[in-house]
Order: structure tokens, then sequence, then C-alpha cells
């Protein structure tokens, strides 16, 4: 049996003017323990962070009624110290670093993983003060993963993996037992990248395999025919 992983009793406030893309990360962020608020517009966005404080601030940069570089900069300026995790579909350097001028903690450029977000998330809350510690260490079985370091163990035997083998060797161990389905895998990996091939998730599967489950007499990846794919020690 997996670890339950701990709900995290945390407030996320969402600002994203794209419902689509809203959707997805309240979802994410829900099914990941996280209560969610969403915000359409800078102004609501703004609003909302002065009521409700949040433990970290989703924001996106390109919003109708006030950019996500104002609103940042406003709750800096008063004072509000709340984690900001900036969205941005500019890769350009000078854009970043206007966001982090204006006060954001970290940024992520669109298209991005769920599973990145997440991790990201995670991350801001485990800086000094925040509610959370400690390095997140995922098992199942005698397979082991160290969300902070990225490492791979399987019966204390190193694993290496690749960006994409890792978020989703962190999916399947989060929901440990339970069948995921392709949609689900894609969403949570792959975000909303629309160049994604669509047997991309067979693929990795199949190098998950070659590294997680050859030469073990037990495997631990498991393909549940028309489903999905689930972890199982």
């Amino acid at each position: 049996m997996a670890s339950p992983q701990v709900a995290n009793a945390n407030d996320i406030l969402v600002i994203e003017d794209d419902p689509r893309v809203a959707r997805l990360v309240q979802r994410a962020l829900v099914e990941d323990g996280y209560r969610v608020e969403l915000a359409y517009d800078g102004h609501e966005g703004e609003a909302k962070a002065n009521q409700l404080a949040p433990e970290v601030i989703v924001l996106d940069v390109m919003l109708p009624g006030q950019d996500g570089i104002a609103v940042c900069r406003h709750l800096r300026d008063r004072g509000v110290r709340t984690p900001v995790l900036m969205l941005t579909a500019r890769d350009a350097i000078p854009d970043r670093v206007r966001g982090l001028d204006a006060g954001a903690d970290d940024y992520l450029t669109k298209p991005f993983a769920l599973d990145e977000l997440l991790a990201r998330i995670r991350a801001l809350l485990r800086r000094p003060g925040s509610l959370e510690g400690g390095a997140e260490v995922l098992q199942v079985g005698d397979l082991k993963l160290n969300l902070d370091s990225h490492e791979a163990t399987r019966a204390d035997q190193p694993i290496e993996l690749t960006t994409k083998e890792y978020r989703l060797l962190a999916y399947l161990m989060r929901h440990a037992g339970r069948i995921l389905t392709r949609g689900q895998i894609v969403d949570q990996v792959w975000g909303y990248d629309t160049s994604v091939k669509s047997n991309i998730v067979e693929i990795y599967i199949c190098y998950l395999r070659d590294k997680i489950d050859r030469g073990f007499p037990r495997p631990l990846i498991r393909t549940v025919r028309g489903a999905g794919y689930m972890l199982k020690s």
C-alpha cells in the first residue's frame, strides 16, 4: 500500500482569465488536497487576495482589468507577503524580470504541466514561515521518490529519471491504488500542450516500466484494460 498523502488544508487563489486553464488548475489542486478560489480578472483577483488571505496566489500575467504585474505590485505595496507563482505565455527574460521585480516569487511559462505547477506550489509552501516543512517522500512498496531532489530508488537501487518520467511517476505514486485514465495523465503531466502525441502516455509508461519494474519479481505499474494505468504494490 502507498503511504497516504496528507490533505494540505491550504487555501490557493488562482487568478486566471482563461476558464479552461482555470478549471484544469482548480481540479488538479483540489485533487491534491487544497481549497481553491478562482478569480477571472485583475481587479477581482486583487480584491479576493486581500479578503481571503490565501497561502499561495497563482497569478496569470495577461488579465483583463489590470494585468498580473500590477496586481502583484499593488499587493506588495500593501504589505501582502503571500507567495505568488506567476503564469506567463511570455518566455522572454525581460518579461520574467518584470514579474520578479514586481514581487513574484516564482514563474511558470505556458503551456505547463500541472504536475510541475503542484511541485512549485509545494516548494513555495515549504519556505520559512509556511505551514509545511521537510522533504516530501512518496513510497509505494519498496519504491521511493523524493519530491525535493527528484531522486528515485527501488529496493535502495537508484533510478535515473528524465523530467517527464519523474512527473509521471510522481502522479502515479500520489494516486497509488487508483486507476488513472490516459486523459487524466495527459492533463496532469503534459498540461494543455496541444503538441502532445496521441500515444505519448503509452510510450512513457513503457519507459517507466523498463526502469521501475524490469528485474524485479513484482511489477508495480499495471495496465487496466480499457480503463487506464495503476501503480500498486
